[in-house]
Parts: C-alpha cells; structure tokens; sequence
C-alpha cells in the first residue's frame, strides 16, 4: 500500500478546492498527486479522517399518477461548455440527514415537492463518485416528485431546464445527448423494469 507523507492545500474556494498529496508509491516510486475536494481543510479530507460522509445527493424521483416519468434536470454546465442531463442533486448542508437535503435540493431546483423513500441503507450509502479525481462521495436518494414545476428558487448562478422523462424520452437522452453517468445507469435501470423501484425491495 501506498504511504502518504505530507497534503497541501492548495487553494481556498468555497465549493471545492485543490490538494497536493506527498506520498511513495507501494513500488517505492516518488507519487505527486492533485486532489480535489469539498473539504475546507486537509484534516477534513477522507485520506486524513478514513471516513465516507456524503457531500451531497442524488435524487432519483419518479413523478406523475402511474409513475411511469422520471425527474431530471437539463443543466448547464461550465466544464463542459454545454448541457448535461442529469438527476437533480446538491449538496447536504450541516446538521442535515440525507433526506431532508434531498427534500431541499429537489425543490430548489425544480420546484417539485419530494417524498423520499426509507430503503436499505445499501441502497443510499454514499458512493464515491470520480475517486481518479476526488474524494467525494454522494447518496443516492429515492422517492416521488408532485406539484408543479418551478425556478422560482433557482440560484442565479443556475442554468436549469426540468424535465419529466417517460421512457420514450429516456431512450432518445441516453441515444443523443450528454449525460451524467451516475444518472446513465438508473436510467438503463428505468427502461428495463416495469416497476423501477422493485430491486430496492431485494435484501443485499
């Protein structure tokens, strides 16, 4: 296993920052490594506190009578210089539990009024999200969308179009545009069961 030696903070943004890590590799070769994190400190950082707090969430809603659509979020975004589609998603603030953030974001971003579902905690533990490039990790958070669509409580900063998805759509997203792979993968998971929620009845 690798030994780290010394991390520098390299930057002091709001949202995310850059680290350099110091370390030898298990072949006993000098390692210069960048992170990036949503930590605001080195002694904050998973390598320092071998901890998997989730940074944020990811909202996975299906909305309408037959729950046969599902929620997603059109949004520009600037690494890529274009749109992106993906679930809705944020954040988690501090003092908040998973399902409050997702309650929160849900709203913020598209005006929808969020259900969570209660599931295995398999099933929403965080996950790391790009592990090559930093250390966060995000919950996935299931549930059902109501109400009517709305920026009202969009940021400035946000470039958001909602979209209710049926498969038909689904299908055209994932053959034509940009899409987040997080969000990729439950939506091959919508085409093929009837019922999309059914694998989080399934004991892990």
């Amino acid at each position: 296993m690798g030994k780290i030696h010394h991390v520098e903070k390299l930057t002091d943004n709001r949202f995310v920052n850059l680290y350099h890590v110091d370390a030898t590799s298990v072949h006993n070769t000098p390692v210069s490594y960048f992170v990036a994190s949503r930590a605001k400190a080195v002694s904050e950082l998973k390598l320092k506190t071998g901890k998997n707090d989730p940074d944020g969430v990811i909202i996975y809603s299906l909305f309408g009578e037959k729950k046969d659509r599902v929620v997603l979020i059109r949004q520009y975004r600037y690494t890529l210089g274009g749109y992106v589609y993906e679930f809705p998603a944020g954040l988690v603030e501090p003092g908040e539990d998973l399902h409050e953030g997702a309650v929160r974001e849900m709203y913020e971003e598209t005006g929808l009024v969020f259900t969570p579902l209660h599931v295995d905690p398999a099933f929403e533990k965080p996950y790391f999200t790009t592990v090559g490039l930093t250390d966060e990790s995000c919950a996935t958070v299931y549930g059902y969308a109501s109400g009517e669509i709305s920026k009202a409580a969009q940021e400035d900063s946000e470039e958001i179009e909602v979209v209710l998805a049926d498969r038909n759509e689904v299908r055209r997203i994932l053959k034509e545009e940009r899409v987040a792979i997080m969000c990729a993968y439950m939506l091959m998971n919508f085409l093929k069961d009837e019922e999309p929620f059914e694998f989080l009845n399934e004991e892990i």
